[in-house]
C-alpha cells in the first residue's frame, strides 16, 4: 500500500495508483504542504528549491479537480493552463502530467518554440483539459486564432523568478489578461524576490503561502569544492577532474552559449562524449542530446542556466560550475541538479581572479566557506593564449574597429562623409575637382580609361537635368517630367586626344602602384 501521509492528503484512488506505479513512497514538505489547499480551490504562492517536487504538487490537486469537475472540452480551448520559461522544463512537466493521469482519461497539449506549429494547432481543435505551454508561442497561437483562454479554470506559472529574468513579464501580463476573472492561480517560484512578492499581489486572490526554505540549500548531501585556477586552464583542469573523480554523469555549467560550445568541443578531444544545449541550439537537437544524457549515452552535458532550468534527471553524481554565476542563488539552483531524492552529489566550481567578487556573494548566501582544493596540476599556472584564443580576441579587435569607423563616418553632425574640425564637410559638388579627369572618390575612372567628367553618363550617354539641377529619370514618376526643351542646345563631350587619355591612365596607374 502506499504510504499513509499521501494518502491523508485527499487524493483520489487514480492519483494513489499512478503515484504507485512512479515508485513515491511519501509526499515531500511542499507536497504536504501544498496538495490539500490545492484541492480545496485555494490561490497558492508556493517558494520551495528545484527537485523538491513542485510538480506533483500542483499537478495531481489540478488532475484531480478537473477530473471531478462537470466541465467539458471544447475547440480550441483549454480548461487548465500550465506557463513554463524554457521549452525542456515544459516538455518535463507535460510528461509529469502524463504520468500521475494516466489512469484518467484527461486530454493534453504541449506548446513552445522551435518546432512547427502545425502539429500544435491540431492537437488543440477539439479542446484539451491540460495545455503546457512557454509565453511566446502561446501568445503567437492566440494571435492566430488557434487557442483560446476564456474557459482555463486553473492556471499555473512554474518557476515565476526565471520568466522575470528572461523578460518574461511582459508575456505573462498579457496572458493574464486573456484569462477568465474567475480562476484558481497558481504561483510557484524557486526564489521569493520583490518582483514576485509584487506579481503575486497582482495575480492571486487570498493565497495560501507555503515556504519550504527558499533561499537555503540542501548541503548536507553535497560535497563542494573550489578550484582556483587562471580562465584559461579552466577546460584542461575540467578534462582532468572528469577523469580523476570517477565521474559518472555530470552536468556543467557555462555562462555563455559561445563557452558551452568551445567546453563541448575540448571535451570531444579529450574522448568524453559532451552534449550541449542552449538558446541557439534547435529544439530537435536540444530533445535528443536530453535524451542522451538521461539515457547514460552521454556521459557530461554541458549547458547554459537559462536552457538548464528545470532539468530533472537522477543520478547525477556531480555538478561543475565551469564560471561562477553571477546571481548567488543561481548557484543553489545549479548544484541542486545533484543529490537528489537522497542521493549524494559533488558540487565542484572554479574561480580565476576576475571572478573573486562572484565567489564572495555565494559564501555570504551560504553562510560559508566553500572548502578551498590547493593541490592540483593548474594551480598558479599562467597559461598563453592558445590559437583560438588569439583567433577571439582577433574577433572582437576587428568588431570594435568596424564599430569605430562607422561612429567616424557618420561625422559629428550625422553627414555621411563626416565634417572636419572647425567647419562642415563639403559635399561633391562644393568640393574642387581632381586634376588628370580622377574621380572625386578616389575609384578607378569607367572602363576604357576615360574618366566621367560633371554632366557626362556612363557611356558617353549625356546627363539630362531640369531647370532646378535634378537628374531626369528613373527617380521621378513621367508626370514630374519636364518637357525637354527642343531649343536647347545638344551638350557635346569635350574631344579627348589619345595622348591625353593615355597620361590619365598612367597617372592613375602610376597613383596605385
Amino acid at each position: 500500500m502506499l504510504h499513509s501521509e499521501f494518502e491523508s492528503l485527499g487524493l483520489m484512488p487514480a492519483c494513489l495508483e499512478a503515484l504507485r506505479h512512479e515508485g513515491y513512497e511519501k509526499p515531500t514538505p511542499i507536497q504536504s504542504a501544498s496538495i490539500p489547499s490545492l484541492l480545496a480551490g485555494r490561490d497558492l504562492l508556493g517558494c520551495a528549491q528545484t527537485g523538491t517536487g513542485k510538480t506533483a504538487a500542483f499537478a495531481l490537486p489540478t488532475i484531480q479537480r478537473l477530473t471531478t469537475a462537470a466541465n467539458k472540452r471544447q475547440p480550441r480551448k483549454a480548461r487548465s493552463l500550465v506557463v513554463a520559461p524554457t521549452r525542456e522544463l515544459a516538455i518535463q512537466i507535460d510528461a509529469s502530467f502524463a504520468a500521475y493521469g494516466r489512469k484518467t482519461e484527461l486530454k493534453r497539449a504541449c506548446v513552445y518554440g522551435g518546432v512547427g506549429k502545425v502539429p500544435q494547432i491540431k492537437a488543440m481543435e477539439r479542446g484539451v483539459d491540460v495545455l503546457v505551454a512557454t509565453p511566446g508561442r502561446l501568445l503567437d497561437l492566440k494571435n492566430d486564432g488557434a487557442i483560446d483562454l476564456s474557459a482555463v479554470e486553473i492556471v499555473v506559472f512554474d518557476e515565476a523568478d526565471r520568466m522575470l529574468d528572461m523578460g518574461f513579464i511582459h508575456d505573462v501580463r498579457k496572458i493574464i489578461a486573456l484569462l477568465p476573472p474567475k480562476r484558481q492561480t497558481l504561483l510557484f517560484s524557486a526564489t521569493m524576490p520583490a518582483e514576485i512578492e509584487s506579481l503575486a499581489r497582482s495575480l492571486l486572490d487570498n493565497p495560501v503561502r507555503v515556504d519550504i526554505e527558499p533561499e537555503k540549500p540542501a548541503v548536507e548531501l553535497i560535497a563542494q569544492s573550489l578550484y582556483y585556477v587562471e580562465k584559461g586552464c579552466k577546460r584542461d583542469l575540467l578534462v582532468h577532474l572528469i577523469k580523476e573523480l570517477g565521474v559518472s554523469r555530470a552536468v556543467v555549467f557555462s555562462r555563455t552559449k559561445h563557452g558551452a560550445d568551445r567546453i563541448a568541443k575540448t571535451l570531444h578531444l579529450a574522448g568524453i562524449p559532451a552534449g550541449v544545449i542552449h538558446a541557439n541550439k534547435g529544439q530537435g537537437n536540444r530533445t535528443k542530446t536530453m535524451d542522451a544524457f538521461r539515457a547514460g549515452e552521454t556521459p557530461v552535458l554541458v549547458a547554459t542556466d537559462l536552457a538548464a532550468r528545470g532539468i530533472d534527471v537522477d543520478d547525477i553524481s556531480h555538478v561543475f560550475n565551469f564560471d561562477m554565476p553571477t546571481e548567488p542563488e543561481t548557484y543553489v539552483h545549479r548544484i541542486g541538479r545533484t543529490a537528489r531524492a537522497g542521493a549524494s552529489g559533488s558540487a565542484v566550481s572554479f574561480c580565476d581572479t576576475e571572478e573573486k567578487r562572484l565567489l564572495k556573494q555565494v559564501e555570504r548566501l551560504l553562510g560559508t566557506a566553500i572548502p578551498v582544493v590547493k593541490q592540483h596540476p593548474y594551480a598558479g599556472v599562467k597559461p598563453a593564449p592558445t590559437e583560438e584564443d588569439l583567433r577571439d580576441a582577433m574577433f572582437e579587435a576587428r568588431s570594435k574597429e568596424r564599430m569605430r569607423a562607422r561612429g567616424q563616418g557618420r561625422g559629428r553632425q550625422g553627414s555621411p562623409l563626416g565634417a572636419p574640425r572647425g567647419g562642415q564637410a563639403q559635399s561633391p559638388r562644393q568640393q574642387p575637382a581632381p586634376a588628370g579627369g580622377q574621380r572625386r572618390d578616389g575609384r578607378q575612372p569607367p572602363r576604357g580609361g576615360q574618366a566621367r567628367q560633371d554632366g557626362q553618363r556612363g557611356r558617353g550617354q549625356p546627363d539630362r537635368r531640369d531647370g532646378s539641377g535634378n537628374r531626369q529619370g528613373q527617380g521621378s514618376p513621367a508626370s514630374a517630367r519636364p518637357a525637354p526643351r527642343r531649343d536647347a542646345p545638344r551638350y557635346e563631350p569635350p574631344a579627348r586626344s589619345s595622348r591625353d587619355v593615355r597620361s590619365v591612365i598612367d597617372e592613375i596607374t602610376g597613383r596605385r602602384s
